[in-house]
C-alpha cells in the first residue's frame, strides 16, 4: 500500500469515524502518519480517498504497520474501550522494540488505563492515556485533548498534540494532566459533566414546551438568544440548531418526531460509581444518569400516563418572566454541575496521587470538546487566583451568580413541582447548593438511628469523643 522505505512519525491503527479523522488532522498539520485497520480494505479506501494527498500511508499488516514507524515508535490506538484495548495490545507489543510509546486515544476506564500502564512498563513499553473530546468535528478540526501517563514520555509527543488540538484565546486544549490513568479519568469527569449540562439543558426545554406551549420555532429563538449571553456553549448552540430543523418527509420539527429514549455509553455511569467509592456528592449528574434510566421506560411511562394523574401542565403567569426564571435555573444548576465535577477530580487527585492542576483543566475543556462553554474561562480565572478553592461555588464570581439567580431558581423548580413537570436535575443542584450552605443537617438523627440498632457509635457537639448510647 505504501513504500517500504517511507518512515513515518507517528501511527494510529483503528479507522472508524474518530481515527479517521484525527488521523486527517494530524497529516493536515504535516505529520507523515501511517494508519491500520484489522479490515484491511478499509485502510486502502481511506488512504487512496480521504487520505489521498497527505501525508498518509496504509499498512497491510501489523509487521508492516511498524515497521513503517521511526524509532522510538509513537502509536495511537482508537478502538472500542474495554478487552478490544488488550486484545490489540496483546497483537501488537510483540513488534515493537523496548522505549515504543502506545497512546491510548478511546474512551477507555481509568483503571484499566492504570493497569496497562504498569503491564506495559514491565515490558520495556511506555503507555499513555489520552481523553479526547469534541466529536467527530473536533477530532478532524480540533480536539480538546487530555493527555496521562509518563510526563518525560508525555514530551516526546506533545509537538504532534499541541498542533492538532483545539486553539482558544486563552491558549491550547492540550496540557499533560497528570500520571498513569488521569487523563482517561478528567475525561470521564467531563463526560460526566456533560451529561448533567445535557440533562439540564432538557429539562430547560421540557419546562418551556409543556409548561408554556411553546413551538420548536419559538424555543429555538429562546435558546439562540441564551447562547448570546452566559449560557454561552457548544450545546446551547447545538440545541438551537436542532430546534431548527424540519424533518423532510413531514415537515415536522426533527424534534418533536424523534422517541424520548436517549441512548448511554457508560461513561456517564462511570462518573457516578466513582463518585461513589471516592465518598464525594454528585447529585446533578447521578440525576442526569437516572433520567436516561428513566426515558428507556418508554412502555411503562406510556400506560402510568393513563393511570397515574396529575396537575394541569399549563403556567397561567407571565411567560416573559417564567422564561427568565428558567434561565436562572438553568445557569445556577449548571455551576453546580461543574463543582461536583471539579469536587470529583479534587478526591481523586488524593487518592489516586495526582498532583491536578483544575485551572489548566478548565482551559482543556474551553474549546474542542463537548461541554466548551464560555463560562470555563471564569472556572479557570477561579481556580488560578485560588488553587485551593475547596469548592467551586465559593468562587466570588460563582457565589455572586448563584446569588443573584437563587429567587429565579427556586421559583423554576417550584413551578416545576407545581405543574407536575419533572426537574430531576434542577431540583438536584438546588438540594447540593442548600445542602451544602447548611451548617446544621438533620443527620445527627441519622446517626443516631444507626448507633441505635447497629451500635455504631457517634460524635458529639458539646465535647471531643466517641459515645455509645444505651438506648434500650
Amino acid at each position: 500500500m505504501t513504500s517500504k522505505s517511507t518512515q513515518y512519525e507517528i501511527g494510529l491503527i483503528g479507522l472508524a469515524v474518530m481515527g479517521e479523522n484525527l488521523a486527517l488532522n494530524i497529516a493536515g498539520k504535516g505529520f507523515a502518519i501511517a494508519v491500520y485497520n484489522r479490515t484491511v480494505d478499509k485502510v486502502a479506501h481511506f488512504v487512496n480517498s480521504r487520505g489521498q494527498g497527505l501525508p498518509v500511508g496504509g499498512a497491510a499488516s501489523m509487521a508492516e504497520f511498524t515497521a513503517m514507524l521511526t524509532k522510538p515508535r509513537k502509536i495511537i490506538l482508537m478502538v472500542k474501550a474495554g478487552q478490544p484495548v488488550d486484545d490489540m495490545l496483546q497483537a501488537l507489543v510483540p513488534h515493537l522494540d523496548p522505549g515504543d510509546i502506545i497512546i491510548d486515544g478511546g474512551n477507555s476506564h481509568f483503571e484499566d488505563t492504570r493497569r496497562r500502564c504498569r503491564e506495559c512498563k514491565e515490558q520495556g513499553f511506555h503507555f499513555m492515556g489520552l481523553g479526547v473530546s469534541g466529536g467527530e468535528e473536533g477530532a478532524l478540526k480540533g480536539p480538546s485533548l487530555m493527555p496521562g501517563g509518563e510526563e518525560s514520555i508525555y514530551k516526546q509527543v506533545e509537538p504532534i498534540l499541541l498542533s492538532i488540538a483545539a486553539k482558544v484565546p486563552e491558549g491550547v486544549c492540550c496540557q499533560y494532566v497528570g500520571p498513569d490513568g488521569a487523563g482517561h479519568y478528567v475525561k470521564i469527569v467531563h463526560n460526566g459533566i456533560e451529561y448533567g449540562d445535557m440533562q439540564l439543558i432538557s429539562e430547560a426545554y421540557h419546562l418551556m414546551r409543556d409548561a408554556l406551549g411553546l413551538s420548536a420555532d419559538d424555543l429555538q429563538q429562546v435558546f439562540d438568544g441564551w447562547n448570546q449571553g452566559v449560557l454561552e456553549s457548544f450545546l446551547i448552540e447545538i440545541t438551537a440548531g436542532i430546534l431548527a430543523r424540519k424533518d423532510a418527509e413531514t415537515g415536522k420539527p426533527v424534534v418533536d418526531i424523534i422517541v424520548d429514549q436517549a441512548g448511554q455509553k457508560g461513561t456517564g455511569k462511570w462518573t457516578i460509581q466513582s463518585a461513589l467509592d471516592l465518598g464525594v456528592p454528585t447529585p446533578t449528574i447521578t440525576q442526569a444518569v437516572f433520567a436516561r434510566y428513566m426515558s428507556a421506560y418508554k412502555k411503562q411511562r406510556m400506560e402510568a400516563a393513563n393511570i397515574l394523574t396529575g396537575p394541569d401542565r399549563r403556567y397561567a403567569g407571565n411567560k416573559g418572566e417564567f422564561i427568565k426564571a428558567i434561565h436562572d435555573a438553568l445557569y445556577a444548576s449548571k455551576i453546580c454541575s461543574y463543582a461536583q465535577g471539579f469536587d470529583l477530580l479534587a478526591a481523586a487527585g488524593k487518592a489516586y496521587h495526582w498532583d491536578l492542576n483544575y485551572g489548566d483543566i478548565a482551559l482543556l475543556w474551553r474549546g474542542g470538546c463537548i461541554i466548551r462553554a464560555r463560562f470555563l474561562a471564569k472556572i479557570e480565572e477561579s481556580f488560578r487566583h485560588n488553587c485551593d478553592l475547596p469548592n467551586l461555588m465559593l468562587a466570588p464570581f460563582f457565589r455572586q451568580a448563584l446569588i443573584a439567580a437563587q429567587a429565579n431558581w427556586r421559583f423554576a423548580v417550584k413551578t416545576g413541582k407545581e405543574l407536575g413537570i419533572p426537574t430531576p436535575a434542577f431540583s438536584a443542584s438546588l438540594d447540593y447548593y442548600d445542602s451544602y450552605r447548611a451548617a446544621l443537617l438533620p443527620a445527627n438523627l441519622l446517626q443516631a438511628q444507626r448507633d441505635y440498632f447497629g451500635a455504631h457509635t457517634y460524635e458529639r457537639l458539646d465535647k471531643p469523643g466517641v459515645f455509645h448510647y444505651d438506648w434500650y
